[in-house]
């Protein structure tokens, strides 16, 4: 396989005429490179300027986007309580603004199929800028209906945010993807500080009800990434990829493979675990354990960390030692985290735990989206990233809207227990797979 490096030199090669070619093959010949011959179109399907530019954009663009996210999951439950008939329906917000996302996840790839993702992705933001303008209206007139129904303007928006690793994917070398993916998972970062600072900042400005500020800002920064987002540079279609798409196969046919199962159950598991035991973590420390606020905010801040700060360095590990070890090292962290919250409920132990959550959702995210690119042709790229995005906001919005209830009517440690037997499922799958060298390392 061709390294990002050697892909790049090669493209400087095939802007030259003069290089010579194979007379059987078609293949760029170059002396002592004859190992990397590829067809002169293919070449360029990664320019060096295009590969920097497109994931700077797109890392960019995650860490003012994902501020939004992050800034409405912190303030719509208290906004909730404030403007709802019944504080029961409080969390309904937070609710829809997951549940937009997964109706979203099959259309916006679609839709990024007819028009592009440049426009797809610009065109998203806009969208949720009118939906954050719209529910700083719907906060100050105190409507809470269209306070809910602004939520999902906003949760579409996460359907194409969700996409945005897989354009990084498309704008490299194949051996450069999990290095990708894990620059733009570091917006995150910038997101988890910036969007609750949104929130306590502008609460009050403009001279509106509380928080509607926070939402006219947010706004504002939605119009910036769909700005930004215009200087993402689509990749060319080559000659190769246009005798792909001639031979597309079935959903049913690219699903059925064992590449494809791994890469699904990473993500899903890794959403699923991670939503239901986040979800859970404030309402069992702070409400049924007692703990102080800040002490629960502590928690969550160290999780947040845990997501995102491994993306410094997962995908130079998935190009080190393979994508097989990332996945396997995600999944036992996972467990670990499980039985640490099984083993007691002290402030440490949630925190280790959280971190844990964080760090084991890192490297099955990055390692499964690694791994789903293996997958599929080009051609045959937004129909199945659709169907696994669905698959992964679909066990999310069963994960949030569940882990209320559960935690009030059970306990911390049922809650743990539950996530076993997917983890244990996830294990089997590894194992077997690694037994039959179907995933192989990434290297």
């Amino acid at each position: 396989m061709i390294s990002g490096g050697q892909c790049c030199f090669l493209y400087r090669l095939a802007l030259r005429e003069d290089m010579p070619e194979s007379p059987r093959t078609g293949l760029l010949l170059y002396k002592g490179l004859d190992h990397l011959a590829v067809p002169r179109e293919d070449l360029f399907l990664y320019p060096l300027d295009m590969m920097n530019r497109n994931v700077l954009v797109l890392a960019l663009a995650q860490a003012l986007g994902l501020s939004g996210v992050t800034m409405t999951l912190l303030v719509a439950g208290i906004i909730g309580v404030r403007l709802a008939p019944d504080p029961s329906w409080a969390t309904l917000p937070n609710a829809l603004l997951i549940v937009g996302g997964a109706v979203s996840a099959i259309p916006a790839a679609l839709l990024m199929q007819r028009i592009g993702r440049r426009a797809g992705f610009s065109l998203a933001a806009c969208v949720a800028g009118v939906g954050a303008f719209s529910t700083a209206y719907f906060i100050h007139t105190e409507n809470f209906i269209l306070f809910c129904v602004s939520m999902l303007l906003l949760g579409v928006n996460m359907a194409f945010v969700q996409q945005y690793r897989f354009g990084a994917i498309e704008s490299v070398a194949p051996d450069q993807a999990g290095k990708a993916v894990s620059r733009v998972l570091l917006g995150g970062i910038v997101a988890g500080l910036l969007g609750p600072e949104i929130a306590t900042l502008s609460k009050d400005w403009f001279g509106f009800q509380e928080y509607a500020g926070s939402f006219i800002v947010a706004g504002g920064l939605y119009i910036l990434v769909a700005a930004i987002l215009l200087l993402y540079a689509p990749a060319p279609v080559t000659a190769s990829t246009a005798q792909q798409q001639q031979s597309d196969r079935s959903l049913w046919v690219i699903v059925c493979q064992p590449v494809f199962i791994t890469a699904f159950l990473s993500a899903t598991v890794a959403y699923g675990t991670m939503t239901l035991l986040m979800t859970a973590t404030p309402l069992s420390m702070h409400v049924m354990d007692h703990f102080s606020l800040d002490d629960t905010a502590r928690v969550i801040q160290g999780h947040v960390l845990g997501m995102f700060v491994p993306s410094f360095f997962t995908g130079s590990l998935i190009q080190r030692f393979g994508v097989y070890r990332i996945l396997m090292t995600g999944i036992s962290l996972l467990i670990v985290c499980t039985l640490i919250g099984l083993w007691d409920r002290s402030f440490l132990h949630y925190w280790t735990a959280l971190v844990l959550l964080g760090v084991g959702w890192n490297f099955l995210f990055i390692g499964g989206t690694t791994l789903l690119a293996q997958s599929y042709r080009p051609s045959e790229s937004f129909k199945v990233q659709a169907f696994n995005d669905f698959g992964v906001f679909s066990l999310q919005v069963m994960a949030a809207s569940s882990a209320g209830f559960i935690i009030f009517n059970t306990s911390w440690t049922i809650i743990n227990l539950l996530v076993i037997p997917f983890l244990a499922l996830l294990l089997i799958r590894y194992v077997w797979m690694g037994r039959d060298r179907l995933v192989l390392p990434l290297n």
